[in-house]
This record gives structure tokens, C-alpha cells and sequence, in this order.
């Protein structure tokens, strides 16, 4: 396959698929205007968005950057999962604990293209 993007990484579309998946969960489990759902879903966007946005920066300091940037995005999102398990109920544990395992997937995606653009 030919490298022609940002949508091309696997950590974007992983990410992608992982933003979609807490959008739902956040509104499926939370009311309309909950703030816990409202920052989850937030910082579920940001991961994506960040990585996408330093791509098209064309510039590899800032491509680091914007990973570095969607990293802490991840990491507040799996906080967020983890807390938003006190307020729903149990039987969707589940299925938050498998979205809280894609950020770690995330995690480790970004830690590896962020070592090997250094």
C-alpha cells in the first residue's frame, strides 16, 4: 500500500474507530447534557483531529508535536472512561473496558511513530 496520508496511519483510524465507539457510549449512557459525557466525547474527537493536524502541518517537529498532543488526549479520555464507570450502569462496564483497552492500543501506536520520527 502507498502512503498518501494522514488516513492512511493505522493510529488514525484506530482512533477514528475508537472516537465513534465512546460517541456512542457517551450519549447511549449519559444524558443529553451531562458534563462528563460532554468532555468524553471532546477529548475522544481531539485524538484524531490532532493527529490529522500535525500531518498536514508539514513539518515533522510539528507532526511530533500534534502526537504528543493527541497522546494527552488519549490519556485524559481512558481518565474519563474510567471515571464515567462510576455513574452508569454496570452491565456497560464491559463495553467500556473494551474501549479503555483501544486507548492503550492508541497509546502505544503513538509512542511508536512518535520514536520513529526522532
Amino acid at each position: 500500500m502507498i502512503y498518501r496520508g494522514f488516513e492512511d496511519l493505522d493510529v488514525w483510524k484506530l482512533s477514528m474507530e475508537n472516537s465513534k465507539d465512546v460517541i456512542q457510549m457517551a450519549q447511549k449512557n449519559f444524558s443529553k447534557y451531562h458534563p462528563l459525557a460532554d468532555q468524553i466525547i471532546r477529548s475522544a474527537i481531539s485524538i484524531p483531529s490532532n493527529i490529522a493536524e500535525g500531518h498536514e502541518r508539514n513539518s515533522k517537529l510539528d507532526f511530533i508535536r500534534f502526537l504528543h498532543i493527541s497522546k494527552g488526549s488519549n490519556a485524559e479520555l481512558k481518565t474519563q472512561l474510567i471515571l464515567s464507570k462510576s455513574f452508569i450502569e454496570t452491565d456497560s462496564h464491559k463495553h467500556i473496558d473494551s474501549l479503555i483497552l483501544k486507548t492503550d492500543s492508541v497509546s502505544k501506536m503513538l509512542y511508536k511513530l512518535i520514536q520513529s520520527l526522532k
